[in-house]
């Protein structure tokens, strides 16, 4: 995930010289959206310290797994490992990054491309603040740890603790939908929108399978990735639309009532009056 974030923030340096025109829905503000972008990217520096500082299973927390304490649906994933699945889904997870490329063929996506830039980075880390804090917060073994074929060092390394939830499938869904949000606020009548949030859905739902397979995530994890991923998507595009100017997306960090220091963070909707 952190190349991800490195990844996006290249590709908004790179196309930030697009000029914004009147012709789009939306409206983009350099402070405003810099100071988010910001922030976000500060909570996914500290998701990914919390991650980097988890701990590996014990012998004995390994020993008390038993897949029949999971839920009935999650079951099925319980021992799941494939090294070729887990190849496989790095293909389309980072293709989904390459959609809003689609916009330069387009002659007002183009025109607007840097605030459509702004908004795909805003996304994007959202998306990894909520997930890096999540994971590096929240113990769940994959379900390759249920895999007893497995090395010991494989099933027990902090790696294998981070199941919830589904990265790869959230990062994959925030981009689909963020493409097809954005073609249908430019082309409302096109006859192609219905086939572009089609494909936003199934390209997500295929990596969230494929990393099952892989034994690195569950059924629960995928879905609740796929959500939030789709969500950011939607929601941070219809933001920045005209007319909404009144609904502001920010990144907070909050702390204990004693000052010990942080027990919470995310991402907070504010409605200016």
């Amino acid at each position: 995930m952190k190349r991800i974030i490195s990844t996006i923030v290249l590709f908004l340096t790179l196309t930030s010289g697009f000029s914004q025109k009147n012709s789009s829905p939306y409206k983009t503000d350099f402070l405003k959206d810099g100071s988010i972008i910001t922030g976000e990217l500060a909570l996914n520096a500290l998701g990914f310290y919390l991650i980097q500082n988890k701990d590996a299973l014990t012998q004995e927390e390994l020993n008390a797994l038993d897949k029949d304490d999971l839920w009935g649906i999650n079951r099925p994933a319980a021992g799941n490992f494939s090294h070729r699945a887990d190849k496989l889904s790095y293909i389309p997870f980072y293709a989904s990054f390459a959609t809003p490329l689609l916009f330069l063929f387009e002659k007002e996506e183009r025109e607007n491309y840097g605030q459509i830039a702004v908004m795909f980075i805003e996304t994007m880390a959202t998306t990894g603040a909520l997930f890096t804090n999540t994971a590096g917060l929240v113990e769940k073994s994959r379900p390759l740890v249920y895999n007893e074929n497995l090395p010991l060092e494989e099933r027990t390394e902090a790696g294998a603790q981070r199941s919830f939830f589904a990265g790869h499938t959230a990062a994959t869904a925030a981009a689909t939908f963020f493409t097809a949000k954005i073609c249908q606020d430019f082309n409302p009548d096109s006859p192609a929108v219905p086939y572009v949030w089609a494909g936003a859905v199934a390209v997500p739902a295929l990596v969230g399978y494929m990393r099952m397979e892989a034994g690195k995530h569950f059924l629960t994890d995928n879905i609740i990735g796929f959500g939030i991923g789709a969500i950011s998507g939607i929601l941070i595009p219809q933001l920045h639309k005209i007319g909404n100017e009144k609904v502001e997306v920010y990144p907070a960090v909050n702390t204990n009532i004693r000052g010990t220091g942080i027990n919470s963070q995310g991402i907070g909707i504010n409605f200016v009056l």
